[in-house]
């Protein structure tokens, strides 16, 4: 079985060919991070516009490195939220054309469930488990019971994960993305130089909260440029504040564990990709017996592969689960329950 899979969701255009939910045979990544890198920021609409101009090529070049025809296609799996909506419309609409052209069937997937089975791409994970989808726009603790069964323990309250390392890189005037860029700083500084605030909220909650850790940071980059006694270099800075991020993501992590009794861990996400976070969870999870696994960091970040796999696992289980394109319709707010 071949499946077409195609992310539009936010800024990263995406197209994959899938055979038999586990042999994965293209995956093509078209970011958008020139255009949006002056801006420090995703733009909505410039990022619709993006989509609408690669979203064709994206799509040839996945096909034609999987060595088969449009016609060999057997499912179309297409992102329907959450999302941009502009950016969502992109891929929805061309995925509608495709179905009705070429009469193959087509199946609407929630983005965080292809975060959510990403890792089948790489290995069989035994359910249930529990996992955290950690990105710029998400950070949600699941339960991931088996295939369309999951259940929402915990999410921000404010600001993602991602969302934060972004602000921050921008306060220390990095380059957009702010993620990767504060992951090498950080290498080069020293974590114990300063404690950010940890918010670990009130006792057994496995929500999670950065905007405060954010306006730290700020605060204290503030007194700095105001000729405070303060010695710490940005890679100082980096360090400290990505510590704090991970402490409460690693805490929560083994809480909801303890909580539902399970001992399987799934990271993954954009920030997933953070070789630090994964040492972090990886070493925790060795102290409390606990199994961790990761997504390769091309799994990680929005890809259209997790979501040709998540399609592939939904259209096996109910092949009544494809839907009519006039019926289909795109979610900026998607729960994945």
């Amino acid at each position: 079985m071949l499946v077409l899979g195609l992310e539009t969701s936010c800024d990263e255009t995406a197209a994959a060919v899938l055979k038999d939910g586990d042999t994965l045979l293209s995956n093509i990544i078209n970011d958008q991070n020139d255009i949006h890198s002056e801006y420090g920021g995703i733009v909505p609409e410039l990022a619709g516009r993006s989509h609408n101009e690669r979203v064709h090529r994206v799509i040839k070049e996945a096909v034609a490195e999987a060595g088969v025809q449009l016609r060999d296609i057997d499912l179309i799996a297409v992102t329907i939220g959450p999302g941009l909506i502009g950016s969502l419309l992109v891929g929805l609409n061309t995925a509608k054309g495709l179905s009705y052209g070429l009469k193959t069937p087509m199946i609407g997937v929630n983005h965080l469930e292809g975060h959510l089975l990403a890792i089948f791409l790489q290995k069989k994970i035994e359910f249930p488990f529990i996992a955290l989808v950690v990105s710029g726009g998400h950070t949600d603790l699941y339960r991931v019971s088996d295939f369309g069964k999951y259940k929402l323990l915990g999410r921000t309250r404010d600001d993602a994960a991602g969302e934060s390392f972004d602000k921050v890189g921008k306060m220390l005037g990095l380059p957009y993305p702010g993620g990767p860029a504060i992951e090498k700083l950080a290498r080069k500084g020293n974590a114990k130089a300063h404690k950010f605030p940890r918010a670990y909220l009130e006792k057994a909650s496995l929500d999670f909260s950065f905007s405060g850790l954010k306006t730290s940071v700020r605060t204290f980059l503030q007194q700095r440029e105001q000729g405070s006694p303060i010695t710490l270099t940005d890679e100082d800075i980096s360090a400290c504040f990505q510590n704090a991020v991970l402490d409460v993501l690693v805490d929560k992590i083994i809480s909801a564990c303890k909580k539902e009794k399970l001992t399987r861990i799934v990271v993954t996400g954009g920030v997933a990709s953070n070789s630090a976070l994964r040492l972090a969870v990886q070493k925790e999870a060795q102290v409390w017996g606990f199994e961790a696994s990761f997504p390769d960091p091309i799994f990680c970040t929005d890809n259209a592969a997790m979501i040709a796999c998540a399609g592939y696992h939904k259209f096996s289980q109910d092949q009544s689960s494809s839907t009519d394109f006039m019926v289909l319709d795109a979610k900026a707010g998607l729960s994945v329950e």
